[in-house]
């Protein structure tokens, strides 16, 4: 296990690299439950085989012990409102640092987790969409302050995959804390949010096979697509599926879906393909990527490394040179 300090604690990691992967290859983040550990989920949701099919780097996070010794992220459940921890501001600079370290791509970083870190994925959706790219919470709820103060420097493409009977994360959310955990919205809501962040105009709604009819559960997906920057928001509804993430290697009820593969499907359809100067992903450099720029500069923004067009590691005026000469094709 690897270990990256930020703000003076030790924080411990597992980082997956296949044999084969190459330069600018994407990032994924998947994340553990409440109490459970990075060793664990990597086992539980076997993104190491997927990984090394499709040529992607995995990092397991390790969550920090509370006061009852269990291994968290913070996400703000009633129980640990008290807690100081800075999960967000821990896994930017980790994302970061590995990014910089392994030449990963900083456009094709994504989030994923099991319950509690499903919940934080929805939070970094929230609070760090300059970092991913998109998300996909596995049984994973909105916290009703996250759903409340949710603002996202740019929408990002969602997908959730969720049990109708799940126990723990319930569907309908549980806006009075009847659970203990902290009010948290439900599932159909906290889609809708992102629906309308991404501004969504067309819905499909389909049901898988119902490959074994014996488990009780079947699955019904809703897609939400016509998004802005071809952004799409999924839904797969496990019906009468509890507190699972389908198709684990430790078995549960669910036998119509795979999650790891549905996840690294929807991250690999997600996945921008860039070029520097492109600021707005539109598969060309034009005027408005100029604006862009002239806005970072003038405004002091932190920068898209994409405007960084001589690779010096800072914006200014020869990268304004430079993409004019890109866009009149000097």
């Amino acid at each position: 296990m690897d270990q990256f300090v930020y703000d003076g604690e030790s924080r411990e990691y597992y980082l997956y690299l296949p044999d084969s992967i190459e330069e600018q290859a994407p990032l994924v983040f998947v994340f553990h439950g409440y109490t459970g550990t990075a060793n664990g989920i990597m086992d539980y949701s076997g993104f190491n085989q997927i990984a090394d099919l499709n040529g992607f780097a995995v990092c397991y996070p390790q969550g920090l012990l509370d006061e009852d010794g269990n291994s968290f992220f913070n996400v703000g459940y009633s129980f640990h409102w008290d807690q100081t921890v800075d999960d967000v501001g821990f896994i930017i600079s980790l994302a970061n640092f590995l990014q910089e370290e392994y030449n990963l791509s900083k456009i094709n970083t994504f989030t994923t987790g099991m319950s509690n870190g499903g919940d934080l994925s929805y939070l970094l959706a929230c609070d760090a969409s300059d970092i991913f790219r998109a998300a996909a919470p596995v049984a994973g709820i909105m916290m009703s302050w996250i759903y409340e103060s949710c603002d996202p420097i740019k929408p990002m493409p969602m997908l959730e995959i969720h049990g109708t009977n799940d126990n723990i994360s319930w569907w309908d959310g549980d806006p009075n804390d009847s659970g203990g955990w902290g009010p948290y919205i439900g599932v159909d809501p906290a889609v809708q949010l992102w629906v309308e962040l991404n501004n969504c105009t067309s819905t499909f709604i389909d049901t898988l096979p119902n490959i074994n009819t014996s488990d009780g559960t079947f699955v019904i997906s809703e897609k939400y697509t016509d998004c802005i920057n071809n952004n799409e928001v999924w839904l797969y509804k496990v019906i009468n599926g509890g507190h699972d993430w389908p198709g684990s290697s430790e078995g549960n009820q669910v036998h119509d879906l795979i999650a790891s593969n549905l996840v690294w499907e929807f991250f690999d359809q997600s996945s921008l393909i860039y070029q520097i100067g492109d600021l707005n992903y539109s598969s060309t450099v034009d005027i408005f990527d100029l604006l862009m720029i002239a806005d970072e500069i003038h405004l002091n923004q932190s920068f898209n490394f994409l405007s960084d067009l001589n690779r010096d590691n800072s914006i200014d005026s020869n990268d304004i040179y430079l993409i004019l000469i890109t866009i009149l094709d000097f």
